[in-house]
């Protein structure tokens, strides 16, 4: 006899999959960006900037897919910390522009081991990885409705 609640069971849901996969990833991650300094929403904002540097606090969010109200009071305190700068933009007062400090651009060379230390943490192939990569940017892109980032 077949149970009409099978699709509720727990251990069936993508959906959580994904989410004890992003706890285990955070937690993963926690003791690499305490030597940096950073936590790990820290971590892909410094990202961000590190790809490109003077972006404003929108350009951030976009990439991020995080709202201003999210992103203000981390940005505020990657600011105390001393490893990016905000500032107006001077032709338009309405945008905040954010720069790395002295300190953020030399936090990239302490991070450069943390991608290469992750990889190996996960014990999969790199073609895998990859693949895993694709298959979930594509999920993402499907449930926003919109199509997925080229890498």
């Amino acid at each position: 006899m077949s149970d009409p609640f099978a699709s509720l069971r727990l251990d069936r849901q993508l959906c959580f999959s994904v989410y004890t996969a992003a706890q285990a990833f955070n937690a993963a991650y926690k003791p690499l960006l305490d030597g940096l300094g950073l936590t790990y929403p820290q971590y892909l904002v410094m990202m961000v900037l590190w790809e490109e540097d003077d972006l404003t606090v929108s350009g951030i969010g976009e990439r991020l897919s995080l709202d201003s109200g999210t992103l203000t009071p981390l940005l505020k305190r990657l600011e105390a910390a001393g490893f990016v700068s905000r500032r107006r933009d001077t032709h338009d007062e309405r945008l905040v522009r954010v720069t790395l400090t002295e300190k953020g651009r030399q936090t990239r060379s302490d991070a450069v081991t943390v991608p290469e230390t992750m990889i190996c943490a996960l014990g999969q192939s790199l073609p895998d990885l990859q693949a895993l990569k694709a298959a979930v940017d594509r999920i993402t892109a499907t449930l926003r409705g919109a199509e997925p980032r080229q890498s």
